[in-house]
């Protein structure tokens, strides 16, 4: 996990100091303010591990209001960093309030050097398992679920993934999952529904994009016999079909003006009617929906409904592609592979390097469904028990480098440069492409020097 980092605050320069040469030999990294401010400045741009703050400040120097409003914003953006307050010997009782407000020890000046090690190692120990536990909690509840799709998530960007459907996957919220063609919607939609209170109940996929204005109500709402010259029969359906589990509208962008009005009502009432029918049927289904384009551009120009992209959307998941996220491919490989090994009867078990590195420098314009393609091409024209580059037969091919030659550190500076060269310099831009926080790619490019 690294050297762990402490923040530390206080007005005087020599305490600031003195901290810092106590904690570093016990490899502790330190980040120093003189003000609550410029405290609060830091956690924005960096990942504290622990933060030992004083109470009193140059503009208060025996209240500690200063110091507990700093505790209580310093809480408010990271409630799992283990606060440490300082306090001289008379303010015994404001450090007790401290505590009171959630601090995790406090500190006596003049300090006794043993105690505030302990104090310090103990607290970010408890922080780390904290976080990690947490961590762990809410990736449990996707990892653990049975007969959950296959979600492969190895590189940072789709942990972050994982991570959003085990925190919204147990709630009844309706989701957008976004995310160009082939990068994986419907298994995103079939994990959440796996990890939901639904899950006894049944997911009910529907290309809503791909019906027709005729077909469209009868498909999702059902009709009755007579209500047009082919229904023969009452027909269910895809709402009936998900009462009390999941409905996935797919293609939801491509659906018509009339067909938005439609959907809208059904989801604002949770009611609806067969067509050719007067009777009124409830239904309680989770809708989770997909697009690989821009809804907020779409209702823009008028191509539809903000106020059925709100019901839509109370959670929007998006998907990078797979050239934004080329840690998954090995993993994502390895799958396919074996799977299509066992469906097409071949003694194929592996990729030889130069097979691995033509996956990982080929950009995947097809995302993880053009991946999966080439894999099963590979596996049917593969001549060995692997691989080899030629059986994927992909074209525009980039020249390989030699990615097995560099450390991870190494590979991952050079994505980290690729991705500031493309947006110019835009933390907040390559942050996201990375599928990283803010401050953890500040923390990365201060540790590689990149400007």
């Amino acid at each position: 996990m690294g050297a762990p980092r402490i923040l530390i605050a206080d007005d005087q320069p020599d305490v600031l100091e003195a901290l810092r040469l106590l904690l570093k030999p016990e490899g502790f990294q330190t980040e120093q303010a003189n003000s609550p401010s410029a405290a609060l400045d830091l956690i924005e741009t960096r990942d504290f591990d622990g933060a030992i703050i004083d109470l009193n400040y140059a503009r208060d120097t025996t209240s500690g209001a200063e110091g507990l409003d700093l505790l209580s914003a310093l809480q408010t953006r990271d409630s799992l960093l283990p606060v440490i307050v300082m306090t001289a010997w008379g303010s015994v009782d404001i450090a007790v309030e401290a505590m009171r407000r959630g601090a995790r020890d406090f500190i006596q000046k003049p300090w006794e050097n043993a105690r505030v090690l302990a104090i310090v190692k103990t607290q970010v120990e408890l922080g780390r398992a904290l976080r990690t536990a947490r961590k762990l909690e809410a990736e449990d509840r996707v990892l653990r679920a049975v007969d959950r799709p296959v979600f492969i998530a190895e590189s940072p960007a789709m942990k972050q993934v994982l991570r959003i459907i085990g925190d919204v996957g147990p709630s009844d919220a309706n989701i957008l999952i976004t995310g160009e063609p082939g990068t994986g919607k419907e298994v995103v939609a079939q994990t959440i529904h796996a990890v939901s209170q639904r899950s006894n109940r049944r997911l009910v996929a529907v290309n809503a994009g791909g019906l027709s204005e005729g077909v469209f109500e009868s498909e999702l709402f059902g009709h009755v016999r007579g209500a047009f010259t082919d229904a023969k029969a009452d027909r269910i359906g895809r709402f009936e079909l998900a009462d009390g589990g999941t409905l996935f509208l797919d293609e939801i962008a491509n659906i018509s003006g009339t067909q938005q009005a439609r959907l809208l009502r059904v989801l604002q009432t949770g009611e609806l009617e067969r067509v050719g029918s007067s009777r009124t049927i409830k239904v309680d289904v989770r809708v989770l929906s997909a697009t690989n384009a821009e809804l907020g551009a779409e209702v823009a120009a008028g191509r539809f409904r903000a106020d059925l992209l709100y019901r839509l959307n109370a959670i929007e998941i998006h998907l990078p592609p797979l050239r934004e996220r080329r840690e998954d491919i090995p993993a994502l490989a390895s799958f396919f592979l074996s799977n299509y090994a066992v469906k097409y009867r071949k003694q194929v078990s592996s990729f030889d390097s130069a097979a691995m590195r033509a996956m990982l420098e080929h950009d995947w314009p097809g995302n993880v469904r053009e991946l999966q393609h080439a894999i099963e091409r590979a596996v049917l024209l593969a001549q060995s028990d692997k691989i080899q580059a030629a059986d994927f037969g992909l074209r525009g091919a980039r020249t390989p480098q030699r990615l097995e030659e560099l450390s991870l550190e190494q590979v991952e500076a050079l994505l980290i440069r690729k991705a500031m060269a493309r947006y110019e310099g835009n933390v907040s831009k390559a942050a996201n492409a990375l599928g990283l926080s803010r401050s953890a790619l500040y923390r990365r490019l201060d540790r590689y020097g990149i400007a």
